[in-house]
């Protein structure tokens, strides 16, 4: 843990002691015993811009929004410089999660980022849309069974899902995700020639749920344009389908939090996480991807779809009826 040196003046040992034990109580998961250490050091030096910000993080590590807003609003009106901190950051994010939206908009626009008005909320008092912010990874149960998945970046806190996340994950598509503002690690992706980069994100806390149903279920797929038909009539009707034998990769946590490219693996069968890869840019599942890239393509697909139970029998036995003689699917389940 980093703890950014802001001080107009030298804190005291004391301080110094009880902050270094308190981050190190953090890295053991020992909450608790750390907020009496950054509470203590708080009490020393409360003139510290430092001391209340370390407060508000820890109190983002345990999700006490309430607490965090607090903290990082004591640690704002400390500070000595006008942008760019990321007291406000931790701001921003505790606001999010509280949906004080003045707040939010307050705290990104102190940090440097440009937040437009729209014309229906000239108060700023709705979420903060239009930012701009594009398409990023996050990774789910990021200190569990991690899995990468593809969103859409709803402002600096939030990606709302746009992959399938496997049922281990207990995540859906279409689903908003708090994220850290940190990335750890990239993914890549070459289109047109140009090679472009985009950050992986921590998921913090689940934001909003989704009410879509996800569904595994096994294909018979005579040709990647069969298969892709699915995803198009799935994506047409408004919900979603991804063929989980090539979009999920198997990474250890070493490569997921380095820089991957999305449309090649490096051959090797490795333990975690889950890795989704954009979509048209299939990534192998671990050594024997069946239809990879430079590989036979393989019918037998395992698929996930993302649709209600009212529709998801439909838009299978539509997709069949397109070209009886190159598809099939069976063994449909709903899994989260």
């Amino acid at each position: 843990m980093r703890i950014f040196g802001r001080a107009r003046h030298r804190p005291s040992t004391d301080w110094r002691l009880a902050t270094d034990r308190a981050f190190t109580l953090i890295g053991d998961g020992r909450y608790e015993d750390a907020g009496a250490l950054l509470t203590r050091a708080a009490d020393l030096e409360p003139w510290l811009s430092e001391s209340w910000f370390n407060l508000a993080l820890l109190h983002k590590f345990r999700h006490d929004w309430e607490q965090a807003r607090t903290a990082g609003l004591r640690a704002v009106a400390l500070l000595d410089r006008a942008t760019g901190a990321p007291d406000w950051w931790n701001v921003g994010i505790a606001a999010t999660a509280l949906q004080d939206w003045p707040l939010a908009r307050r705290a990104w626009q102190a940090y440097g980022l440009r937040v437009p008005v729209t014309a229906s909320d000239t108060a700023g008092t709705s979420e903060p849309r239009g930012m701009e912010l594009g398409g990023a990874a996050v990774r789910l149960s990021p200190e569990g069974e991690a899995e990468v998945v593809w969103g859409r970046r709803l402002d600096p806190a939030r990606i709302e899902i746009q992959s399938i996340p496997l049922p281990s994950s207990g995540r859906r598509w279409g689903e908003v995700v708090l994220h850290d503002g940190v990335p750890h690690g990239e993914r890549t992706l070459t289109a047109g020639g140009t090679l472009s980069a985009y950050p992986v994100f921590d998921e913090i806390e689940l934001w909003a749920p989704s009410p879509v149903p996800t569904w595994v279920v096994l294909l018979e797929a005579a040709t990647e344009d069969d298969r892709d038909a699915l995803e198009r009539l799935a994506a047409d009707a408004g919900y979603a389908a991804e063929d989980w034998s090539s979009s999920v990769r198997l990474l250890c946590r070493s490569c997921s939090e380095s820089r991957m490219p999305s449309d090649e693996g490096d051959g090797t069968v490795r333990q975690d996480p889950h890795d989704h890869s954009a979509p048209g840019q299939p990534g192998p599942l671990g050594h024997m991807s069946p239809g990879g890239p430079g590989q036979p393509w393989v019918p037998e697909r395992e698929c996930g779809l993302a649709a209600p139970a009212g529709l998801v029998r439909g838009l299978l036995d539509g997709w069949v009826a397109d070209s009886p003689d190159t598809r099939e699917w069976r063994d449909l389940e709903e899994v989260c």
